[in-house]
């Protein structure tokens, strides 16, 4: 596995699009995320279906077809820097394959930010692309507008990304399993990660990476379900190290510890739990398709290179 073409950061003043590819957006919320977003001298636009609600299927942000349209002009205008996702949900899974791949290829390299539901748009521009995503804080969403922690990591990240090159996990975090690893950062929500498993546009395995994994409001035996689907399938064979974020809306802690130590104990290799990132508060961002070194003892991702160009 090798890494993957880095974007270009922010400047003061890009133009950034804020989209909606997976559910519905609350309104009050994008409109303090896009608040945020001035404030720190973005010109931000909303594309036009974003606050769409699908006439038959309320947890989707309007159609298929709407929704991949936005996403593809927000991309392909040559004048938007990043792509923002408004929230996660459910959906991208329903227009991934109705975007251009070869129109967005060409477009060039920019940054797309998001994480839950946009777990299967970073596994995409990772294997049509070959682009480095940034799993971060999405503009709609609770933490991204309330959390200072997670506005100033995504900040640093997207405009001095050489300042975040070491990723310090949060308090709390713990060597599961004792070690160094060397990998190229790539996961993101377990059960879409699962879900991708047969489509012809799949990631064969991970073998060679650091694997982020979390997830949210699952109970444990849907995530013993998504672990053995993928160690069933040989997805992790040769994964050089296992980042474990956030479960929020589990069941408690020590029940998913336990299901964690169980399924990826006897994989073998280095693996922290709870680093702070996915669906927790203050939730770190990190850039998916960059080598780096994870070391859990320490509590440490130490990018090879910064994020962004």
């Amino acid at each position: 596995m090798t890494p993957l073409t880095r974007p270009p950061r922010l400047a003061p003043g890009a133009r950034v699009a804020v989209v909606a590819p997976s559910g519905p957006v609350a309104e009050e919320r994008l409109s303090a995320g896009l608040d945020i977003l001035r404030g720190w001298d973005l010109d931000p636009v909303v594309a036009p279906h974003t606050l769409d609600r699908h006439p038959e299927f309320p947890y989707l942000a309007g159609t298929d077809a709407d929704r991949a349209a936005d996403f593809q002009a927000a991309w392909c205008d040559p004048s938007v820097s990043a792509v923002l996702c408004a929230r996660g949900g459910y959906g991208v899974q329903r227009m991934v394959d109705l975007l251009d791949w070869d129109a967005l290829r060409a477009a060039g390299p920019k940054t797309l930010v998001g994480f839950s539901d946009i777990t299967a748009l970073h596994e995409a521009f990772a294997t049509r692309a070959g682009l480095v995503t940034l799993h971060g804080p999405m503009a709609a969403g609770v933490d991204f507008i309330k959390n200072i922690r997670a506005q100033d990591h995504l900040r640093a990240t997207l405009f001095s990304p050489e300042t975040v090159r070491t990723i310090r996990a949060a308090e709390g975090s713990t060597a599961l399993i004792p070690g160094r690893a060397r990998g190229v950062l790539l996961g993101g929500c377990l059960c879409l990660l699962a879900a991708e498993l047969g489509n012809p546009h799949a990631r064969p395995s991970a073998r060679g990476a650091l694997l982020c994994l979390e997830d949210v409001g699952e109970e444990t035996y849907r995530l013993d379900r998504y672990l053995t689907q993928l160690l069933r399938a040989g997805w992790l064979d040769g994964v050089a190290g296992i980042v474990l974020g956030s479960w929020a809306e589990c069941d408690p802690y020590e029940k998913v510890r336990a299901l964690l130590v169980d399924r990826i104990g006897g994989v073998g290799v280095p693996v922290v739990e709870e680093f702070g990132f996915g669906h927790g508060e203050g939730a770190l961002t990190i850039p998916f398709g960059v080598m780096a070194e994870l070391d859990t003892e320490a509590g440490t991702l130490t990018l090879d290179e910064p994020a962004l160009t």
